[in-house]
């Protein structure tokens, strides 16, 4: 069970002056919950390197076990200082795509046509694609086989406005994932802020915050395993 993590490269919030990235817990968790279940999990950013951590998820309101497992374990660590270009990866030597969020993916991975075609590869074969939090933001230019958006008509969740107002970032990210998925057509629904919501539309999995990442996790686990032992 080969599964590709895809994080961003991007670590500057806008033009506040402060520094973002991927989110720990909505990488841990799921990382976690997939490798104790036997997957192998390749890491990999745009730019390959260090793939840089949002301080704002190190903080010690932020932590749970997956987060404090993180912090010990060296080899993980090791991982993500030297994730693998997202240019040397291909679609066919992996079972799933999981994309954890941060609010780096808003500036990089929307916009990234190597992660558009990636995500676009494991679409049309039909392999699980999960994203969670602002992660969805990598589905922004996403197209179906017939060019319409890859989101539109489905059962989608993500990071919502309220979320994002309750952060206080609506007016330095340059796209609201909430509005976003909505102008794509798809069929946007949320859970109370901060509250698990996960929903699975076909090999479509999204998650709406960090507190759904183990539950996409798991959801992705549920449509991978029959896919194997086929």
């Amino acid at each position: 069970m080969n599964i590709l993590f895809v994080l961003t490269s991007h670590d500057t919030l806008g033009n506040t002056g402060k520094k973002t990235g991927f989110w720990i817990e909505e990488f841990a968790s799921p990382y976690y919950a997939l490798l104790d279940n036997g997957a192998t999990i390749t890491i990999a950013t745009p730019k390959g390197g260090q793939a840089p951590i949002d301080p704002t998820s190190d903080t010690e309101d932020a932590q749970t076990p997956a987060t404090i497992r993180f912090k010990t374990d060296l080899e993980t660590q090791d991982k993500i200082n030297n994730t693998v270009p997202l240019s040397t990866v291909k679609a066919s030597d992996f079972e799933a795509v999981f994309y954890p969020g941060g609010h780096g993916p808003l500036w990089d991975l929307a916009n990234d046509e190597t992660s558009i075609k990636l995500i676009e590869s494991f679409n049309a074969a039909q392999k699980p694609i999960g994203f969670v939090c602002h992660a969805p933001a990598a589905l922004k230019s996403v197209k179906n086989a017939d060019g319409t958006p890859l989101v539109q008509g489905k059962k989608v969740t993500g990071f919502s406005n309220s979320e994002e107002e309750a952060v206080q970032l609506t007016d330095v990210v340059p796209f609201l994932v909430e509005d976003m998925l909505k102008e794509n057509g798809g069929i946007y629904s949320k859970g109370d802020d901060w509250a698990v919501h996960v929903l699975q539309d076909g090999n479509l999995i999204t998650g709406q915050n960090p507190a759904s990442s183990e539950l996409v996790a798991e959801t992705l686990l549920k449509v991978i395993k029959p896919l194997i032992n086929d």
